[in-house]
C-alpha cells in the first residue's frame, strides 16, 4: 500500500481524516494487526461476507459525516448468519440516515478475540511535537483519563513505562482471574505508532494525529478494531 497516496487522495476529495477502511489499511502497511474485513456497498450485498468472513462479524457504517459509529446505532456485533447481517446493515442505514446522506457503504470485519480495550494514539503538540499515548479503554479513558505519554521517539524502555505508569495496570495483568494481556504486544504496537520508525515521525507533515481506539490485547496478540487518522490539510 502506499500510505502517502492514500492521504493525497483523501486531502483531493475534501476529507479532514481516513475512513477506517483506509485507515486500518495503513496500520497494516506498518505491521498491526487489523481485523480481516470487507467493504459491502449495499445491504443486498452481504451474503457474500460469508464465503469470505469467519463469523462472528461486526458491520460499521462507513460515512465521511460519522465519526463516532456506534453513537448513532452505526455498529452491530456478534452477526451470525447472512440474515442477521442483512438485517443489520438495514438498521444500520436506517440509522445514519437520520444523520447524514452520503452513506458509502458498510465495513464487515470478523469480530476480534476476547481481550482488554486499549488505546494507543499519537497527536502533535505545538511544543513538544509529535507524541505518543497509551491508556486502558472505556471509563478509564473516558472517566478516570488513566493515560501515559511521552514525546516521540520512544524506545522499548519508554513503552514499558507507560504501561506500568498506569493507575489499572494491574487489570492487564490478570487481576481477579483476568485475561493477562501481552504486554509485548503492546510494547510493539506503541512502537510502531511512537517509535524511531513509528507512524507519528514517518507521517509528520502529513497526519496530526492517529486514534487505535479500540486496540483489543489478548495473551498473545494485539488488534487494532478501530483506527482513525486525522489529516493535516494546508
Amino acid at each position: 500500500m502506499d500510505v502517502h497516496a492514500s492521504i493525497s487522495e483523501a486531502l483531493r476529495a475534501g476529507r479532514s481524516t481516513l475512513d477506517e477502511e483506509s485507515g486500518k489499511r495503513v496500520l497494516a502497511a506498518n505491521g498491526i494487526k487489523v481485523p480481516a474485513s470487507l467493504l459491502i456497498a449495499e445491504p443486498d450485498g452481504a451474503s457474500g461476507a460469508f464465503t469470505k468472513l469467519s463469523p462472528p462479524l461486526v458491520a460499521k457504517i462507513v460515512s465521511p459525516d460519522i465519526v463516532h459509529k456506534s453513537d448513532i446505532g452505526g455498529v452491530k456485533v456478534r452477526i451470525g448468519s447472512a440474515e442477521e447481517l442483512e438485517t443489520a446493515l438495514r438498521e444500520i442505514e436506517s440509522a445514519a440516515k437520520a444523520h447524514t446522506d452520503d452513506i458509502e457503504g458498510y465495513l464487515v470485519e470478523e469480530m476480534a478475540p476476547a481481550g482488554h480495550e486499549v488505546v494507543v494514539g499519537g497527536s502533535t503538540d505545538q511544543t513538544f511535537g509529535p507524541i505518543v499515548m497509551f491508556g486502558l479503554g472505556g471509563i478509564f479513558v473516558e472517566v478516570l483519563a488513566d493515560v501515559a505519554f511521552r514525546i516521540c521517539p520512544i524506545t522499548p524502555v519508554d513503552a514499558r513505562e507507560m504501561i506500568d505508569e498506569l493507575k489499572a495496570v494491574k487489570l492487564l495483568r490478570g487481576a481477579r482471574g483476568g485475561i493477562h494481556a501481552s504486554e509485548e504486544a503492546i510494547v510493539d504496537t506503541l512502537l510502531k505508532v511512537g517509535g524511531e520508525d513509528g507512524m507519528m515521525l514517518a507521517l509528520e507533515g502529513k497526519v496530526t494525529e492517529i486514534d487505535i481506539n479500540p486496540l483489543i490485547v489478548s495473551e498473545n496478540e494485539a488488534i487494532a478494531v478501530d483506527a482513525r487518522f486525522v489529516l493535516k490539510r494546508d
